[in-house]
């Protein structure tokens, strides 16, 4: 019998980037990605243009059935020495699994940095599930991870795939709060009835403006930046380069809404998506000057009036004015889990978290 730690005939090895389109095959079968969705360009953008670095990423490969796939069969003693065969690659088997850590910037209430991943993309070929495989590529990932200087990873795991990663050694920090402001009471019971989960692509909208347009400025940007009150704990590093990233892919339709003074005096970043047959806008950053309570306010009341969305919903670990989001949504929110990567880092209470729904969004 393998052990669970050390899958039979399988290597797990750090990903290269002739691995990609092999990965991607792999979890657009064992995920159920549509072929006719954009995922080469969601990876891509997501795990290798991110400002905080790429994505470390490890494969599984299946070393009992090497095949050339039939590639190349020229005779090696006559190849160019410095000419990778491409049925090399082949040859070491094929990928049976994967598993992907994005990289994450937080800050502290103190000002200070800490070094994060995020735990997201896996998959395991359906005919080498429960073999160990994922397990073996997230804690064999660990120890790189903490020579590299990472402080914790931290995700919102679902249902299915939680109790694998307490077993891991994760830990709970409890549900982050979430809340919504309903349009009207026909809209509040649409919500109340879309039981499904919310589409991963987001529906398009002309409200507002487009957020890479909106961010584009960069002395209104920067000036925004240093206006915004010290988050009041951990709170990812919302740096020009982060945001620009974050909400600039174009599938996904992040639009944003502007205070009357421009850039610099505050906005608000939002995409709209349906959840069964209700539509939401979903409130990923309230950005104003020293925690304004009253513009945050009004620029969440844009993001309703202007998207006509059943309801937006955001997170309430921000500075976001709860009477803003007046319903809170008891036990709906995501499960936050955290794991220590280096021997010093301590898991902080869901108290010293700020988290916005650009943070835990699954996307």
């Amino acid at each position: 019998m393998p052990s669970p730690d050390r899958p039979l005939d399988v290597e797990v090895r750090r990903a290269t980037e002739d691995d990609l389109p092999e990965a991607l095959e792999l979890a657009q079968a064992a995920l159920g990605w549509r072929p006719e969705d954009p995922n080469d360009a969601f990876f891509r953008w997501k795990h290798l243009d991110n400002p905080a670095g790429r994505s470390p990423m490890w494969v599984a490969v299946d070393t009992s059935h090497p095949d050339d796939g039939g590639r190349d069969h020229r005779d090696p003693d006559h190849r160019d020495p410095d000419h990778r065969d491409p049925g090399d690659h082949d040859r070491r088997g094929r990928i049976v699994g994967f598993r992907v850590f994005l990289r994450w910037r937080f800050t502290d209430r103190d000002g200070r940095s800490r070094s994060a991943v995020r735990a997201v993309d896996t998959a395991t070929h359906p005919d080498h599930q429960g073999r160990g495989i994922f397990r073996a590529l997230t804690l064999g990932a660990i120890d790189e991870l903490r020579a590299e200087g990472v402080d914790f990873v931290f995700n919102t795991p679902n249902a299915q795939s939680r109790p694998g990663y307490l077993k891991m050694g994760w830990q709970s920090v409890g549900r982050v709060p979430i809340a919504v402001r309903p349009r009207s009471p026909g809209a509040a019971s649409r919500m109340a009835r879309a039981r499904t989960p919310a589409g991963k692509w987001s529906r398009p909208t002309d409200a507002g403006i487009p957020a890479p347009e909106a961010l584009a400025d960069d002395a209104a940007l920067v000036n925004l930046l240093a206006s915004l009150d010290r988050p009041r704990g951990l709170a990812t590093d919302r740096t020009v380069e982060h945001l620009r990233w974050r909400y600039r892919f174009d599938p996904l339709h992040y639009r944003a809404v502007v205070a009357p003074g421009g850039v610099t005096d505050g906005l608000a970043i939002f995409r709209v998506r349906d959840r069964g047959a209700a539509t939401e806008a979903v409130l990923c950053e309230v950005l104003v000057p020293g925690g304004d309570r009253r513009l945050g306010a009004h620029l969440v009341r844009e993001v309703a009036r202007s998207t006509g969305a059943d309801y937006v919903i955001g997170t309430t670990t921000t500075a976001v004015p709860r009477t803003t989001l007046p319903m809170p949504l008891i036990g709906q929110g995501p499960i936050l889990t955290w794991r220590a990567v280096s021997p010093t880092a301590q898991m902080p209470p869901l108290a010293d978290w700020s988290l916005t729904m650009g943070d835990v969004e699954l996307f």
